[in-house]
């Protein structure tokens, strides 16, 4: 696309790209505990790890095996595929801060040979620790002994403090530290119910980041967003921006609640931003089987992957669409009233015929299909149009089609 005709006002404005972006997808795991959703197939599940390998995702939380032995069996196939087919992404396993739950993880690694990062989690912030009549000193023997344990086992640990978007700095601190002292390969920022705005993403980030840097230690950082505010996406943006280099959500948004980041859209925008470089031709399709597989529907209007996403029927703005078109310059048509391109994500602009339609709408939708143009047909379609309070069906212009011929049928007949 010529720049000449899109003056980017975000160009100017965007801070510097990030100097590492990771991301980790959570759809195998926190994904599914979405109270609404039906638990996937394990052949479900491989095809989701195939498609999220395929689009580059950098790791996939293939369950939390301390959850009984279904998950667990589940997990052990996950862990072989990816050796089996030699799928690029790596695996991360979810556990409480108890050694019940990361003892299972150690023996699936030892079974097939694969390393699979270790999340241990435990509430950190001072309403859960109110809640829970725990102590911060509590929090802080779990924390060493969990991590300890799993590092002594072989396995990389990343920490997770949960709700730590509401959680005192003093008590981040120590239990931070703890983490550090253990062994911990990296620590994790949870915004656990969302609580977070884009400057308290940062803000938490940065303080993470200070108490990294003065341990001395290399230590990755994570931001685990969830989408209560509906600001999983912009939170997730600015932690990258204050300093995470990982940063995790689900397909769809699936999870608890309202559910988490939506790594679609995620990165749909980061790869707009030029932050990332990942063919998404195929996203549509991981988008399309994660519903499919949990039984979760798209709504119609979700962001680039809804099924009026790329859809309009408006006279105006389908006009300039097929003026595009008619330019032979798909770019342009998939610009010109497109704030993502359709083909980014494999799908395409597509003209409806409606009630807010001009007669342009119907021509196009017409040739399109290589169907006759003519003036009556045209006129008959656009006057069911304009008595239709919705957009027209496929099956409602093709009977329109239908009832057309069979009149010009008749009067055939009768001259």
């Amino acid at each position: 696309m010529d720049d000449a005709l899109i003056f980017d006002w975000n160009r100017d404005a965007q801070g510097p790209k990030p100097a590492q972006i990771l991301l980790l997808d959570e759809t195998l795991r926190d994904g599914l505990q979405s109270p609404s959703v039906r638990a996937p197939t394990i052949e479900q599940k491989l095809r989701i790890l195939h498609l999220l390998d395929r689009i580059g995702i950098d790791t996939a939380d293939i369950g939390l095996p301390g959850a009984g032995p279904h998950v667990a069996r589940d997990v052990e196939r996950l862990a072989n595929e990816i050796l089996e087919c030699r799928l690029r992404v790596q695996a991360n396993c979810a556990a409480r801060t108890v050694l019940s739950d990361i003892q299972p993880i150690a023996d699936i690694v030892q079974k097939t040979g694969l390393p699979i990062e270790c999340c241990c989690f435990i509430g950190s912030s001072p309403i859960r620790i109110y809640a829970e009549d725990w102590s911060v000193d509590y929090l802080q023997r779990c924390t060493e002994e969990a991590i300890t344990f799993g590092v002594r086992h072989g396995l990389k640990v990343m920490y997770v403090t949960e709700d730590t978007t509401r959680s005192d700095p003093e008590t981040l601190r120590r239990l931070f530290q703890t983490a550090i002292d253990s062994g911990a390969s990296r620590l994790c920022i949870a915004d656990t119910v969302g609580h977070a705005t884009p400057a308290g993403a940062g803000a938490v980030v940065r303080f993470v980041k200070r108490i990294v840097e003065a341990s001395g230690a290399d230590i990755g950082i994570d931001w685990h967003g969830h989408r209560d505010r509906d600001m999983g996406t912009i939170n997730s943006l600015a932690a990258l921006e204050a300093g995470a280099t990982r940063v995790h959500g689900t397909m769809l948004g699936l999870g608890e609640r309202v559910g988490n980041t939506p790594m679609d859209l995620l990165m749909v925008n980061m790869v707009l931003m030029g932050w990332i470089d990942r063919d998404l031709t195929h996203l549509n399709d991981l988008v399309q089987a994660v519903s499919a597989a949990t039984g979760e529907p798209i709504p119609d209007n979700y962001p680039v992957f809804g099924r009026d996403a790329f859809r309009t029927a408006t006279g105006v703005h389908a006009a300039a669409v097929v003026k595009a078109f008619r330019k032979n310059d798909p770019e342009l048509a998939d610009t010109v009233y497109s704030g993502v391109p359709a083909r980014l994500v494999g799908r395409r602009q597509q003209i409806e015929v409606g009630p807010m339609s001009g007669k342009s709408n119907v021509v196009f939708w017409l040739e399109q299909r290589n169907l006759p143009v003519d003036d009556e047909l045209v006129d008959r379609i656009f006057r069911r149009a304009k008595s239709s309070p919705t957009v027209l069906t496929e099956a409602e212009i093709l009977r329109e089609i239908s009832e057309s011929s069979k009149l010009e049928g008749q009067s055939k007949k009768v001259s």
